[in-house]
């Protein structure tokens, strides 16, 4: 196979296209006092996941038309709206008049002053309701970023929706935002993030009683250093497979050009919806009555349809594949990373799958057969002496997609931030980036695990 496109757009336009892009749809207040680290966490860790769920979270935010909801699920939802906004979506081209309200989170204070800064969120957006959501960064020299978009979502694509979209040009000469990922500009000089406000605005057509619920909102701020190798580790636990359904993303390739076209492009959907059905949802037969009736395994297409971001015209965007997955029900997801394989393992022991993000040569991972700038699959098992057992969507059919892939070589590819591609040109690697998907009330032991591994 091809590798596949690399899914990180350029930065490409001007400061002033910027700053007209990354401006907010509605003002709100500045953000309210600062959040106690979280105990518990993992001293060593260059990772902080930090997430408002709790009706108790909630209630520390700023409120501005919006109220808590209580019960099994807590979240936020419109209550009165604070006004109206136009907003001209850039991918249709209609301009159509909104009301919103917003929730604007406490400043938390990062554990681990950041290089990067990923939001991710779970909602349930009912037709002509959607959602923004924003990130502002304090820097270690006192300043701030601005408001930056890092993604304007809705689950559905009707009529009465806009299309969903991260925001290109986003940039103040210090940090700036590609596709999903705020990252500090120039992290040799030591300016870090060291703490983040989120700005949550809910939108719904004028006149109605429809509105999002948000139930879960929260980044992940991390400083993995620049590396081509990282450090080894050792088997952890016993040998186990999850068992994970098999889809391949080849067998789609050149279906539905509008979006990405399949194939190569559709690892990220194809993972999610396997990782989706190994906890027993699935789109419904109504939900994919869309789907041409020739084609296997409709419910990937369904997946890559519902993760597509317009802007970036791929499915690759991390937390729209997050967002996705938690409209399932009972379903939460999150965007984090990991720091290696034993994290993985210690997941895989408590019944947890682990989508991965990794790029690399053929040569460097034996037995997969390509090579790839930027591809999803998924961690199902290890085997007795700690092979890694993937589901890689990149096989010529479901039957083929379980690979066994040694794990130093999977190990080294998945955690990495530098690479060498075929020219010997460096290039970038995910940092051990991976999509965590699990129940609103999971076990014990994986309230447990999760919690170790910072995940709340």
């Amino acid at each position: 196979m091809t590798s596949s496109a690399p899914r990180r757009t350029v930065l490409a336009a001007a400061l002033a296209a910027a700053a007209g892009a990354a401006a907010p749809l509605a003002h709100a207040a500045a953000p309210t006092a600062t959040t106690p680290r979280a105990a518990g966490r993992r001293s060593k860790s260059l990772v902080d996941y930090h997430a408002w769920t709790t009706a108790a979270d909630w209630s520390t935010g700023r409120a501005d038309g919006t109220r808590v909801t209580r019960g099994p699920r807590p979240g936020v939802r419109i209550a009165t709206p604070a006004g109206t906004v136009d907003y001209q979506d850039p991918h249709s081209g209609k301009t159509a008049t909104w009301e919103y309200a917003i929730w604007t989170s406490p400043v938390h204070t990062l554990a681990v002053p950041a290089t990067e800064a990923v939001a991710s969120w779970n909602a349930h957006t009912p037709p002509g309701t959607w959602i923004a959501v924003e990130l502002r960064g304090t820097y270690s020299d006192g300043g701030h970023t601005p408001w930056y978009v890092m993604g304007r979502w809705t689950a559905g694509d009707g009529d009465a929706d806009i299309r969903r979209t991260s925001v290109d040009g986003q940039q103040d000469g210090k940090s700036s935002v590609s596709t999903d990922t705020l990252a500090v500009d120039a992290p040799a000089s030591g300016l870090r993030l060291t703490a983040y406000a989120l700005r949550l605005t809910l939108f719904r057509t004028p006149g109605t009683t429809r509105t999002p619920t948000v139930w879960r909102l929260g980044a992940m701020g991390s400083d993995i250093p620049d590396r081509f190798e990282v450090p080894a580790s050792r088997p952890g636990t016993v040998g186990r497979e999850l068992a994970v359904p098999r889809y391949s993303q080849e067998i789609h390739k050149g279906q539905y050009p509008e979006y990405d076209n399949g194939g190569e492009a559709w690892c990220s959907p194809t993972s999610s919806q396997m990782i989706i059905e190994y906890w027993g949802r699935r789109p419904t037969a109504a939900d994919l009555a869309w789907v041409n009736p020739d084609y296997a395994d409709p419910q990937v297409c369904h997946a890559a349809r519902h993760t597509f971001d317009h802007q970036y015209k791929g499915c690759g965007n991390w937390p729209f594949n997050a967002a996705y997955a938690a409209t399932y029900q009972d379903l939460q997801a999150v965007v984090t990373r990991l720091g290696s394989l034993t994290d993985a393992e210690r997941l895989i022991h408590v019944g947890i799958p682990v989508i991965t993000s990794q790029s690399f040569l053929a040569t460097e991972l034996d037995g997969a057969g390509y090579g790839t700038s930027g591809h999803l699959m998924t961690i199902v098992g290890f085997t007795e002496n700690g092979d890694v057992i993937a589901n890689d969507p990149a096989s010529p059919d479901d039957p083929a997609v379980r690979h066994v892939y040694r794990r130093r070589e999977f190990e080294n590819i998945w955690l990495r931030t530098k690479r060498y591609d075929a020219k010997g040109q460096v290039k970038s690697g995910s940092g051990g980036v991976c999509y965590l998907y699990f129940p609103v009330r999971p076990t014990p032991g994986q309230q447990r695990v999760l919690a170790e591994l910072g995940v709340r």
